[in-house]
């Protein structure tokens, strides 16, 4: 008799993927500046500590909010008391304003289609269970986020079909690709219920064009499917071009009153823009009320504190306060950003052009020994036990060209970050020294093998007289 169930038992969650297991090795051997110098370097974590000190300062200057007080007086006991499951108002209407603020007032959000979520990961599924049965299918473009193989999949049953996209017009969705995938989904037997994009793009670091997001919304009024934007990446857009949220394309193309309207839903979180994963602060939001009843009715799973959003919606009805930071944030994203990709460059290593996010996502195929994805795993594991880097390998992120790789930024101080470079560099010459000599010892040999040849051609020449 089985003790367990097969949800328990099964091996669909994707821990397997080398994007988790660089973290388990990082996990062992991390690096610290002063009690591990030799550690391993983290870049395989999508974080934002670049602006930590803009919330402190904030923190210690609203003591009350803080502190858990109201008018000075302590609110801690109806804090801890239990909170519906709808979220606090004060919160919701602070949390959409900020959202609007980040695509420069250009859309506005209604507090009541938001539903609140422990974080991104739960929106996304909770949204599979709203609009997807098992065996049903959400088409994605490649490469994308290791995660959503475990967000979207495992407890769902939702299988995922990839849109495949490439190197060639910078990895953008294209008319074919999306035709390619619906037709592999039919060749499975899966029924599409819709299209899930990241913008900005996890691990890309660019924002989908408006071009791309008209395609995606052709494709869902013609196919009567569903599309989900996940732009928890939204407040990273450090360069041009611009973010440009579905919700704008929406507005511009006047589609309040049409079926399509109910059927683009978005996801967001402060874990990327704010740097506070570990508040654990998600939303969907929804112009489809069934959606948004179900949604609310699922997140009693998978609820944010009240103390989290009593805190959270003073901090961000400071409109003074937000708006220096989205700037500030920003400037500090291109910094690093900067930083790291003149370092790869002086390395030798392009990188694909970005304008956001946490992350680069890197071109290493001139250091593969062969263009596969095995000569891909050999080169990360190098990367990880040998330089002492975890980046995570474009294959964990369902790429179809061997050798890019994501790496990430603002995780660290900038004082790591070049120490990770140097490492890289390093690795990278001694890489090159090597080649150079095995192609000296090849030339070598083919010398001597030359030189015995014409030796010996000569010496039969000599003898040809005798032997006639």
């Amino acid at each position: 008799m089985k003790l367990l169930s097969r949800k328990a038992t099964c091996n669909t969650h994707g821990q397997d993927s080398s994007y988790f297991l660089g973290w388990q090795e990082y996990e062992k051997n991390p690096y610290d500046e002063i009690k591990n110098p030799t550690g391993i370097i983290q870049m395989g974590l999508a974080e934002n500590q670049l602006s930590f000190d803009l919330l402190e300062l904030w923190l210690a200057n609203n003591q009350d909010a803080a502190g858990f007080k109201k008018d000075g007086q302590s609110i801690f006991r109806e804090l801890a008391l239990f909170q519906d499951y709808h979220g606090l108002p004060a919160f919701k209407k602070a949390l959409v304003e900020f959202m609007a603020e980040i695509r420069g007032n250009k859309v506005t959000f209604d507090q009541n289609k938001i539903v609140l979520t422990a974080g991104a990961t739960s929106a996304n599924e909770t949204l599979m269970f709203c609009l997807a049965e098992p065996g049903e299918a959400f088409l994605l473009p490649t490469p994308y986020y290791p995660g959503f193989d475990r967000d979207i999949r495992w407890r769902t049953g939702v299988e995922i079909v990839p849109i495949q996209c490439t190197s060639s017009n910078g990895f953008q969705i294209t008319a074919p690709a999306l035709e390619d995938a619906f037709q592999e989904a039919q060749k499975r037997n899966l029924r599409v219920k819709g299209v899930l994009v990241t913008n900005p793009s996890n691990p890309l670091g660019t924002t989908i064009t408006r071009r791309e997001l008209n395609l995606l919304l052709s494709l869902i009024t013609e196919k009567g499917i569903h599309l989900i934007s996940d732009e928890i990446y939204s407040g990273t857009v450090f360069n041009s071009p611009g973010f440009v949220s579905v919700m704008e394309v929406l507005k511009d193309m006047k589609c309040e009153s049409s079926q399509v309207w109910n059927r683009v839903h978005v996801v967001y979180s402060l874990s990327k823009d704010l740097g506070l994963p570990g508040f654990r602060v998600g939303a969907i939001y929804s112009n489809d009320d069934m959606v948004v009843s179900a949604a609310t009715k699922m997140s009693s799973f998978g609820l944010v504190s009240s103390q989290t959003q009593y805190l959270l919606a003073a901090l961000l009805s400071d409109k003074k306060f937000t708006r220096n930071y989205i700037s500030e944030n920003q400037k500090r994203l291109k910094q690093r950003q900067k930083l790291l990709v003149q370092g790869l460059q002086k390395a030798g290593i392009s990188c694909l052009k970005s304008n956001a996010g946490l992350f680069c996502w890197v071109n290493m195929k001139h250091l593969l020994s062969s263009n596969t994805f095995d000569a891909e795993m050999e080169l990360w594991k190098k990367i990880v036990h040998q330089v002492k880097l975890n980046i995570s390998p474009g294959s964990s992120c369902h790429c179809t060209e061997p050798g890019w790789f994501r790496v990430c930024f603002a995780n660290m101080s900038g004082e790591t970050l070049n120490l990770a470079i140097q490492r890289l560099k390093s690795f990278v010459e001694s890489m090159n020294i090597n080649n150079q000599s095995h192609h000296q010892l090849l030339k070598n040999s083919r010398r001597k093998s030359l030189t015995k040849w014409v030796l010996r051609l000569s010496f039969d020449h000599d003898r040809e007289p005798e032997e006639r």
